[in-house]
């Protein structure tokens, strides 16, 4: 038997996925099985593109929804209390700053599955999470990223 990956996570991040598992079973597989039933009533399935959108979208969607049962089954929650409050760690804000005389910039570490670089939240594996985690307000970490490395000096963590 395959050992399985545990997802680390923040309650917050666990209840996101669940949610959107809960929609993807509830409202969109429907949606996708009455497109497939519309699109069979057009004829010939052979030369029907709707029928083969609506098959690619089934695929997507059972696809999801296994993934998303499989992070939220191994998901381990951290804890507030395993934390330590004055280094970097999953499920905290950390504000930096590169140098030498870069802008301020802030991100909150989270676990691969909830990562939304775009939302300033950013993967453990991530190269700057993995820099940073384990350090505190005051050092200077080099990251190194696939651009080259980057200097940074930590500001604040929350």
């Amino acid at each position: 038997m395959a050992i399985e990956k545990v997802f680390p996570m923040t309650k917050q991040g666990k209840e996101k996925l669940e949610q959107e598992l809960e929609y993807l079973k509830s409202v969109k597989r429907k949606e996708v099985v009455e497109r497939i039933k519309i699109a069979r009533s057009f004829g010939d399935l052979s030369e029907n593109s709707e029928y083969d959108s609506a098959k690619e979208e089934q695929a997507f969607v059972e696809g999801r929804i296994t993934t998303l049962e499989n992070m939220v089954r191994n998901a381990k929650i951290i804890q507030e209390d395993e934390m330590n409050s004055d280094t970097v760690s999953l499920g905290k804000s950390v504000t930096f700053v590169e140098l030498p005389d870069g802008e301020e910039e802030t991100y909150t570490i989270v676990g691969s599955a909830e990562a939304d670089p775009f939302e300033g939240e950013i993967s453990n594996d991530s190269p700057i999470a993995r820099s940073l985690i384990g350090k505190k307000v005051g050092e200077e970490v080099t990251v190194q990223t696939p651009g080259g490395d980057m200097f940074v000096r930590i500001v604040t963590i929350k």
